[in-house]
């Protein structure tokens, strides 16, 4: 897979917009947890920091479906240009110039939750849009399934690399710029020659999915975006079930370590099992790797220490990327191909949102039925979930023998 990886992200006209999207993406896996540390530092309430990371995200999940929409109607450079520059702006100006919870701190939190860079979707749409073999489509999104987690597990050590040297204030301004910069590139990068004309030829389309929801009113890409927020569920469970075990049963310090090895675990099954993913279609193996996912939301059910929570994480997590990989792979393939990078959007914006369930309901559960508690309602979770991608099996067929029968021959 190394090599795969390799071969693919240094094609011509891929490098450029793959390595600028990855610098486009580090403020989406921190930025929350970021300005909780600056309203802190500024001297602010805990209730007030969670009230400006919960604009900021609030402030995301409202903007982003509009700014994806914007991009598939106008093209992705004026987008990115534009919020390459209000992103880092708006967040500078929160750090630097405002207050604790201050109506103007409050509103710019808003403001450049609005305007994050569609780094994420831009890419994902833009596999699907390159002319690739399947078996390298199939490398691109593990690779971007991949990435999360690398992202998720580095981005905020890089954030204590740049805190032990300084504010947190300036930690936010420096990823926020670096964001900036990253999109600015990616905007700026030239487009693969046989790209750029559909790209022009697809924002000159007059019919555009109306309604608020857009894309969403297909009930293909509906169904598959309804599992993907059922998948998210125990993710979020087991996000507030994790330190809570640790508390009891360990460290509380060694929290962030057990953690990571859930990640460590997933990317490793990407890396390891990622070769043998393409022998069958994406919509056939769908169904059963949530249902592998399933399975491993279970193996924390047997831990009794942190070192063997710890290895269930791992062992559990492998199939966790795989699952990530196969849902970007089918959002490209059932999705509108004129509306893709709103299709990413709203796939990412149900996943945010799976989570937000699963850590709201296990922040409620923790306490009266304790962290094995919380993982058993993660594995009931994951398990219906997996029943719903069974009970999708016809709709996914339908809708990739659909797309395949529409494509334009190359």
């Amino acid at each position: 897979m190394p090599r795969r990886f390799l071969r693919l992200l240094t094609r011509p006209h891929v490098a450029g917009p793959a390595w600028w999207s990855v610098v486009s993406r580090l403020p989406v896996y921190l930025m929350s947890l970021a300005m909780v540390l600056v309203v802190r530092e500024q001297g602010g309430s805990y209730a007030q920091a969670g009230l400006v990371s919960a604009l900021y995200t609030l402030g995301m999940a409202l903007g982003s479906p509009l700014v994806a929409r914007r991009v598939d109607r106008a093209g992705r450079r004026g987008v990115l240009l534009g919020t390459g520059l209000v992103y880092p702006t708006a967040l500078t100006a929160l750090v630097w110039a405002t207050g604790p919870a201050t109506p103007a701190q409050l509103a710019l939190a808003v403001a450049a939750g609005a305007a994050l860079p569609p780094a994420n979707a831009c890419m994902r749409s833009l596999w699907a849009r390159l002319p690739l073999r399947a078996d390298e489509r199939e490398t691109a999104y593990l690779w971007e399934a991949l990435l999360t987690e690398l992202l998720v597990i580095g981005a905020p050590l890089m954030l204590a690399v740049l805190m032990a040297g300084g504010s947190a204030g300036l930690a936010v301004t420096t990823v926020a710029v670096l964001g900036g910069i990253g999109a600015l590139g990616l905007a700026l990068t030239p487009p693969h020659p046989d790209l750029a004309e559909r790209e022009r030829s697809a924002t000159k389309e007059q019919d555009t999915p109306g309604g608020l929801f857009g894309p969403l009113r297909d009930p293909v890409l509906l169904a598959l975006v309804a599992v993907m927020a059922g998948s998210a569920v125990p993710i979020g469970l087991m996000t507030l079930a994790i330190p809570a075990f640790v508390d009891r049963h360990g460290t509380p310090g060694h929290t962030g370590l057990v953690y990571a090895c859930w990640g460590i675990g997933s990317a490793i099954g990407a890396l390891w099992l990622g070769t043998s993913q393409s022998r069958r279609p994406v919509h056939r193996r769908f169904p059963w790797l949530v249902l592998a996912y399933a399975v491993g939301t279970a193996l924390p059910l047997f831990a009794t220490s942190e070192t063997t929570l710890a290895l269930a994480l791992a062992l559990g997590g492998a199939p966790i990327a795989l699952v990530s990989a196969c849902e970007m792979n089918l959002v490209g393939a059932v999705a509108d191909s004129r509306f893709l990078t709103e299709a990413f959007t709203w796939a990412s914006l149900a996943t945010v949102l799976g989570e937000a369930v699963g850590q709201q309901t296990g922040g409620l559960l923790v306490e009266p039925i304790g962290p094995h508690g919380v993982f058993a309602v993660a594995v009931a979770a994951a398990l219906t979930t997996a029943l719903g991608a069974f009970g999708c099996r016809r709709l996914l067929t339908q809708g990739v023998t659909r797309s395949l029968s529409t494509a334009p021959t190359s």
